[in-house]
């Protein structure tokens, strides 16, 4: 018979000494949780949160090696405590964890305690409260770690770790492969910890840019040519509505297949003759996409050229059309998206691009859904914007503004409710093509009625309203269907990442057939708002300019449009993408 009295006493003692990694476990698990009820909780399901807070755990519990006494790991404890709570504190204010450069800087702290007081949260005691039961067990259950088991056990995890980092490719580019994610650019803090952010942060920290460097983006800046003077005559528009339409594509509009219209609202807008339409935008997002567009059209800058801006250089210094119109116009500028703030770090970027309200994903009712994340459909999202309006909430008549509006049912993979269907094909069409069709009628729909309600305001006339796609939808899918396409009828324009630019109420009507890129909606919208005098006119070129060659670089650096004689004009705006990424990544336009 074994001696039971003997194993209950082994197993007590073995979890005596082990208490203080189950302590430190939880911290870091509990930190993990309030971090991701931030922003997503998709961190839980990777292998990475696990195996890092383990071995953080494991490698924290070395005083309890060391010493019998229960101070030491007290200490390193209540110092854990700080930091994890800190990094809490820091992200509730800047949506980061805490960089490197700062934690140098916590003196500075001082003056500013009312703001840190205000930004604790009554979970965050759960991590000082185990440090407190921590040292109450040990007041009665002293046990040392036995070393040989703590040395096996942590070498596992550490050897682990490292294996897997290996196998990824790095621990920098797993760490930054995060960034391309519209939902886990937040997650690499619970996946590695904070003492992760911080390695990351060192192995990618940006020097400072050289003379030489500094040299080109300043001599390219001055051979910009300058924008057309304001027209002192006539009114200026006091109010601007861009509508961000999720991977709106050109082809759409006049298209129409097996006796369908595809957009009959946007053909009608189009064929009016106070509204300007340009076609064949080209494509110039990158790593960020919807948030890169967002880049493009209201700063004119260029996407960087690896990673994503809005969640590295979320701080950073951005001209833009709200902050124009906030400088010029007195207007107040409202963001109104169905997504979460925390998507593509919006929220913060928001804020840095000048913006005054962002009403989001808790904001509207979820009467109708769509799309793969069941976010609020493009009908219902317009009908309760229309409702805020009339009501008075947001843009109250005859003020000023700056009005964003981002929808979503255009999403990938454009699959529709029934209900919402408006159009249906044949088998005879892809079901892809026929699903991006009838995604893109129902927008167009949701649009025209919006339209409607706008015409009824008495400040109409003094609105310039842009409707753009944010990006091309068809990506990778589109050599697929191009045969496809040009079996339906539908226009040689499908073959190219082209979105429509949509101004109403231009009093410049017309139609500008040539390429052109994204970043020269910018300098458009200005001229067109009569804000030249604004000290940032981006790095694209007005539309309206005559002189302007008829093409641009796409994010691939492919150069499309009319090249014949161009070549000099194409270096030129290759070269606009590499001084854009040294704009934004050392801040430039703060200096």
């Amino acid at each position: 018979m074994p001696n039971t009295s003997k194993l209950r006493f082994n197993f007590k003692a073995i979890w005596a000494a082990a208490v203080p990694v189950a302590v430190l476990l939880f911290k870091f698990l509990a930190f993990d949780a309030v971090w991701c009820f931030y922003t997503t909780f998709k961190a839980f399901s990777t292998w990475q949160l696990y195996l890092t807070a383990a071995t953080g755990a494991l490698l924290l519990a070395l005083p309890s090696v060391l010493w019998r006494r229960t101070w030491p790991q007290a200490a390193v404890m209540a110092l854990t405590d700080c930091w994890l709570v800190a990094n809490l504190m820091y992200y509730r204010t800047y949506f980061a964890a805490i960089p490197p450069s700062s934690y140098f800087l916590a003196g500075n702290l001082a003056d500013f305690m009312p703001s840190v007081v205000d930004s604790l949260r009554a979970v965050d005691i759960l991590l000082p409260v185990s440090t407190v039961a921590f040292i109450l067990y040990r007041r009665r259950h002293r046990a040392r770690l036995p070393w040989r088991p703590w040395a096996t056990v942590t070498g596992c995890a550490v050897a682990t770790l490292a294996a897997a980092i290996i196998a990824g490719g790095g621990f920098k580019k797993m760490y930054g492969s995060l960034q391309l994610s519209a939902h886990l650019y937040a997650s690499g803090t619970p996946m590695y910890t904070p003492a992760g952010h911080i390695v990351y942060g060192l192995l990618t920290a940006t020097p400072d840019i050289s003379p030489d460097e500094l040299a080109e983006v300043e001599d390219w800046l001055r051979s910009r040519p300058a924008l057309a003077p304001a027209d002192s005559t006539a009114a200026a528009p006091t109010t601007l509505v861009v509508i961000l339409a999720e991977s709106l594509e050109s082809w759409v509009i006049g298209a129409n297949v097996e006796g369908h219209e595809i957009t009959p609202r946007l053909n009608s807008l189009v064929a009016d003759s106070t509204t300007l339409y340009a076609p064949r935008i080209l494509t110039q997002v990158k790593g960020g996409r919807s948030i890169d567009a967002q880049l493009l059209l209201l700063a004119g800058l260029i996407p960087v050229e690896s990673g994503t801006y809005s969640v590295q250089y979320p701080d950073h210094t951005y001209p833009t059309l709200p902050k124009a119109l906030k400088e010029k116009r007195g207007a107040r500028s409202y963001l109104l998206t169905v997504d979460k703030a925390k998507t593509w770090n919006q929220g913060a970027i928001a804020r840095s691009f000048g913006i005054d309200t962002i009403l989001s994903y808790p904001d509207f009712e979820l009467t109708e859904t769509a799309g793969s994340r069941k976010r609020l459909a493009d009908g219902a999202f317009f009908d309760q914007i229309q409702g805020k309006m009339r009501r008075g909430e947001i843009w109250p008549a005859d003020s000023a503004a700056y009005v964003q509006i981002v929808t979503y049912s255009g999403h990938a993979p454009f699959r529709l409710p029934e209900h919402l269907r408006r159009i249906h094909f044949s088998e005879a069409v892809p079901a892809l093509l026929a699903d991006y069709m009838t995604t893109a009628n129902y927008t167009d729909h949701a649009i025209g009625s919006f339209i409607d309600y706008l015409r009824t305001r008495p400040d109409y006339d003094r609105m310039l309203i842009v409707i753009t796609g944010d990006h091309e939808g068809l990506a990778q899918n589109r050599p697929g269907l191009v045969a496809d396409a040009a079996r339906l009828g539908i226009s040689d324009d499908f073959a190219g990442q082209y979105t429509p630019f949509v101004v109403l109420n231009a009093r410049r009507g017309g139609h500008i057939d040539g390429v052109a890129g994204q970043v020269d909606m910018y300098p458009t919208v200005l001229e067109l708002m009569q804000l030249q005098d604004y000290g940032w006119h981006g790095l694209g070129r007005s539309l309206l300019d005559p002189g302007r060659a008829a093409i641009a670089v796409g994010s691939t650096m492919r150069v499309d449009g009319d090249t014949i004689g161009a070549s000099a004009e194409a270096d030129r705006l290759r070269r606009a993408h590499t001084v854009s990424d040294r704009i934004i990544r050392y801040d430039l336009l703060a200096r």
